[in-house]
């Protein structure tokens, strides 16, 4: 399951295509919230790749820019209990979830349900290494910036 956002459903999309191109006994349930579904719909994938639905309980995609503070904390908040429904019906035939970075809770759900979590980090390695040496930026005075009048 990807962030609900176009620049995490895209990678996460691409790299699922990937996965199945290596053995059509791979199927991979893709899950989307309600409304995330019905905007790729219509998108071509291979047989392999199937949606899965989350009821809409997060704010709408149109205006998650009025309150982006509130669109992640309900992602953050609401779509953990959708999600481990979701997964009951799936349990049967699921082997592993492959989350995003950005939904943290998904580890947790599969902690609790003995099922292996992999991680996908859906943005560059220089944005990861930036995060990931902060420190460094924060030690050697490059972080705060301290912007001079021009």
């Amino acid at each position: 399951m990807p962030y609900p956002t176009r620049g995490h459903i895209s990678p996460m999309m691409n790299f699922c295509k990937q996965l199945v191109s290596r053995s059509q006994r791979i199927l991979v349930t893709f899950v989307l919230t309600e409304e995330w579904s019905g905007f790729i719909d219509s998108e071509p994938r291979p047989h392999n790749i199937r949606l899965g639905t989350l009821p809409n309980v997060i704010p709408s995609a149109h205006g998650r820019a009025n309150d982006y503070p509130g669109f992640m904390e309900a992602v953050s908040t609401k779509l953990e209990a959708p999600f481990e429904r979701h997964l009951d019906w799936l349990e049967q035939s699921l082997s592993a979830i492959i989350a995003d970075n950005y939904v943290v809770w998904e580890v947790g759900v599969g902690n609790r349900r003995t099922i292996p979590v992999a991680l996908l980090w859906d943005q560059s390695a220089s944005v990861f290494s930036v995060l990931y040496h902060f420190e460094l930026l924060v030690q050697n005075g490059h972080f705060p910036l301290e912007l001079s009048g021009a």
